[in-house]
């Protein structure tokens, strides 16, 4: 059994006892996070789809911990006028592990 799932703007696939990494959540580690907007549910092979959300369904995880991504390099450059900017970047990331699905 899998579900689609949006966390913080973004869609996930998800099943039990999977660990993903996802935009930081306000939750504690050790915490538990509930997110109800499911898009879609396969449940052995049998799929239902939400308009736009699946009615009663949720996931429930636990949030393990808190960390930041690897550094992301933004360059910058003209050629020919001696223009080049470099940046970084490092994204707040939260590990969470699937508790519990509820479809």
């Amino acid at each position: 059994m899998y579900v689609i799932v949006e966390i913080a703007g973004q869609q996930f696939k998800v099943e039990k006892d999977q660990k993903i990494f996802v935009h930081r959540l306000s939750a504690e580690e050790g915490g538990q996070v509930e997110f109800p907007k499911v898009l879609l549910v396969d449940k052995d092979g049998e799929i239902v789809v939400g308009a736009p959300t699946v009615e009663g369904a949720k996931v429930t995880a636990k949030v393990i911990s808190h960390m930041r991504g690897d550094k992301v390099k933004v360059f910058k450059k003209k050629r020919r006028k001696g223009y080049r900017k470099l940046n970084g970047h490092r994204q707040d990331l939260s590990q969470i592990q699937i508790e519990e699905i509820v479809a």
